[in-house]
């Protein structure tokens, strides 16, 4: 074919195709939580494209969940060393300067990002973190009682003699019933234990918010400094809440109380403690499984579930999410060993646990799970059918556009080009939701493709035309290039009056090149096989490496 065979251009593509297909490897493994994998992707990546900012920031998110706070800065400030406005890089340097304590410049930073996007939730929940943050840094909470006299005696005066000043003034009309109106107080989404487990420390400045309510003296209606009080009050609960529940999305109820029971006791107790135990065995599972040591953490996977599977819900609290933990745990590491009829059948019993005990997350956790290594076994069908089960379990608009893409991928396997298209489109609209770029990428390029096996050339054009524009906008050169030639080529087709022709270039310039946005295909994922991979796809990859 024309072009396969040049002289110094190929090699170039090759090379940056490299930096992409490393670059999208990055993101699955951020996406499955394997945050030291990710970060190993996204070095190599950088290697061949130093200051590429997109990656800088996903690097930066991966330090923090691995508490390398000091490395997520770096990354974050050479993210803003060319564009000091890069709203992702603001979002992440302030985010890292809050977990280092340094509350006053994470401050700052996150009111710099509100200004130029105030839209954004995370922008506003940052401000409001870090006021808290610096405001408990002060003193603390218990140990000072607010009182009307004394200490708020000056504060009382000085309402009242505002209130005197106002009196005669012109105020504007329904102000007064405007004041009136009652907030509703803040709910928590679950019970106290639940909580107090998802808080850790922070639940006892719950408490202390919540006694605070019962004063009416502080936080009655009387005056404008006890409405004022109140709706601080208000604030720094449904700050708590907005917490909780993040909590119980990110992390299992066990975790809650993994650092408390470290900082409490001696080593010897820990050791003698079958509790401490499981839980820092399974912290040593999660390690190995991010450095690909699955061997190992399947051998120490196994070890502990005999020993939870030998005691009862009296002795090991949160017993059966611990289990199901485990079940998923040795799941995936059969999985990345590409044994997948064991794979399916630890994460099949992790599914079925969680049914039985309604723990949701991990329900959705073994959904997810299922349809990875359906669609490793190439048994596409069952991929798209447990994928459509976890869609109403969806935290985010981010997980549901991946979602919505896998299983556009999986109907495009099977040739189902309409159900391929029509997927691809919810996921651009959930990603355009989550204002994530990448993924709107991926999803258009889906739908273009899609459009394109349909015989729908003219809506073919108008969404690799999108693509390229987000290409574009992402500075992603190599993906810009690949959309270009297949836009060309569509437009050919166009002007001939051809329909579908199953054009073998088009495919490999948008579906198999490394680097576009097809590049996140199920079979090609990170750990799958030769084996597992359809004859047509083999072909497919066979010619593009030549």
């Amino acid at each position: 074919m024309p072009g396969r065979h040049g002289d110094g251009d190929s090699q170039n593509a090759g090379e940056a195709g490299t930096f992409e297909t490393l670059r999208d490897e990055g993101e699955y493994f951020v996406h499955v939580k394997q945050f030291q994998k990710a970060i190993e992707s996204f070095t190599k990546a950088l290697e061949m494209s130093t200051g590429d900012k997109n990656c800088l920031v996903t690097r930066s998110k991966c330090w923090l969940q691995l508490g390398n706070a000091e490395n997520a800065l770096t990354d974050a400030e050479e993210a803003l060393r060319e564009d000091k406005d890069f709203i992702r890089g603001l979002y992440q340097k302030a985010e890292a300067l809050y977990q280092l304590g340094d509350f006053e410049t994470a401050l700052v930073f996150f009111h710099r990002g509100h200004k130029l996007r105030p839209e954004l939730q995370e922008l506003r929940m940052g401000i409001q973190k870090s006021e808290e943050a610096i405001n408990n840094s002060i003193g603390v909470p218990e140990s000072v009682k607010l009182q009307a006299s004394g200490d708020l005696s000056y504060f009382f005066k000085h309402e009242e003699s505002k209130a005197k000043q106002s009196k005669g003034t012109y105020q504007k009309p329904g102000a007064k019933k405007e004041a009136k109106k009652e907030r509703e107080r803040p709910k928590s989404g679950g019970d106290s234990k639940t909580i107090k487990q998802l808080l850790g420390e922070l639940y006892g400045d719950k408490e202390y918010l919540e006694k605070l309510m019962k004063d009416k003296s502080l936080t009655g209606e009387k005056s404008p400094m006890e409405r004022d009080i109140k709706h601080k009050v208000y604030d720094g609960l449904e700050y708590l809440n907005s917490r909780a529940d993040f909590w119980r999305q990110q992390k299992p109820m066990y975790a809650r109380k993994r650092d408390k029971e470290k900082s409490r006791r001696s080593a010897k107790q820990q050791s003698r403690d079958p509790r401490s135990y499981i839980l820092r065995s399974l912290d040593e599972i999660e390690e190995d499984q991010s450095e690909g040591k699955y061997e190992q953490s399947l051998k120490k996977a196994q070890k502990v579930l005999k020993q939870v599977e030998g005691m009862s819900s009296d002795e090991l609290q949160n017993r059966a999410e611990i289990m199901a933990t485990l079940y998923s745990s040795i799941g995936n590491a059969y999985l990345e060993m590409n044994n997948f009829n064991r794979s399916m059948e630890y994460h099949e019993r992790d599914l079925e646990l969680s049914r039985e005990h309604d723990l949701e997350d991990a329900k959705s956790r073994a959904l997810d799970n299922l349809g990875r290594v359906y669609a490793r076994k190439g048994s596409f069908q069952k991929a798209i059918d447990v994928w459509c089960e976890k869609i109403p379990m969806s935290k985010s608009p981010l997980e549901s556009a991946w979602l919505f893409h896998e299983i556009g991928r999986c109907h495009l396997e099977l040739n189902q080009y309409v159900d391929a298209r029509d997927n691809g489109r919810k996921a651009l609209e959930a990603a355009k939701e989550a204002e994530d770029d990448t993924w709107k990428l991926h999803a258009s390029v889906l739908v273009a493709q899609s459009e394109v096996k349909n015989g729908e050339l003219q809506a073919a054009a108008s969404s690799f035309e999108e693509s390229l524009q987000i290409a574009k906008d992402l500075e992603d050169n190599v993906a810009e290039q690949a959309i270009k030639k297949a836009l060309d080529e569509v437009n050919g087709k166009i002007v001939r009056g051809e329909g579908d022709d199953e054009d073998e270039d088009t495919d490999k310039k948008t579906e198999q090149r490394p680097g576009t946005a097809g590049s996140a295909k199920i079979e090609s994922r990170p750990g799958s096989t030769e084996e597992q991979k359809t004859e047509e796809t083999k072909e497919k990859e066979q010619e593009v490496a030549e």
